[in-house]
């Protein structure tokens, strides 16, 4: 899990927090899968057990997988699916379209619905405030200048997503983090004592 998540974890309210926690643990993994693989094949093999698992029951998931023994109580595990769909869509021929992004970002804004939703939180803000973490992120980390663009673009695009609720006040620390470090141009803006106060400040508040 990256310094980042970490430290958006520590604003989750501590009965939200190991939901918090197994989402962020997901997401990680999967990033893991399409960075470490050295042939696209191979990733998109690793990505589509994952696929398979959250559309089938989680009744009949194998044993011995502590991620899907933490997601097997979740509602909308189906959801999920699409988080791998958008990790998939970064496997793709560079550089990546529009198309690709959106698609990421879309997986990235279900997954959290499905969180905001197990935790009685808005669900339409927590998509959108997702959406805008992912398009940002990649805004950061994707090495093509035209893929950065064209992150930049779609982020402008999507509106305000409001203030977040305080069980999703880690989502308000990841959107507004990277977000700001996207207007300063660099992922550096990420860390420091600027990071820091901007956490404390959308940890509060929400937004």
């Amino acid at each position: 899990m990256s310094p980042l998540a970490r430290l958006a974890l520590a604003y989750a309210p501590a009965p939200a927090r190991e939901d918090w926690l197994t989402l962020l643990a997901l997401d990680a993994r999967l990033a893991g899968v399409v960075r470490s693989a050295r042939e696209p094949v191979l990733a998109q093999l690793r990505l589509a057990w994952w696929r398979d698992r959250f559309a089938a029951d989680p009744a009949s998931w194998p044993s011995g997988e502590p991620l899907l023994a933490r997601l097997a109580s979740w509602r909308l595990v189906s959801e999920l699916g699409a988080l791998v769909d958008g990790w998939e869509a970064l496997l793709g021929e560079p550089p990546l379209d529009a198309a690709a992004l959106t698609e990421f970002a879309a997986g990235r804004g279900r997954a959290m619905a499905a969180l905001a939703a197990r935790l009685e939180a808005d669900v339409a803000v927590s998509e959108a405030g997702a959406r805008r973490w992912a398009l940002a992120d990649l805004a950061l980390h994707v090495g093509d200048p035209s893929e950065r663009e064209a992150a930049r673009q779609l982020l402008g695009e999507i509106g305000p997503s409001g203030r977040t609720a305080r069980t999703m006040r880690p989502l308000a620390v990841l959107a507004g983090l990277t977000e700001r470090a996207v207007r300063r141009g660099h992922s550096e803006a990420l860390s420091g004592p600027g990071a820091l106060f901007a956490a404390i400040r959308l940890g509060i508040a929400g937004s």
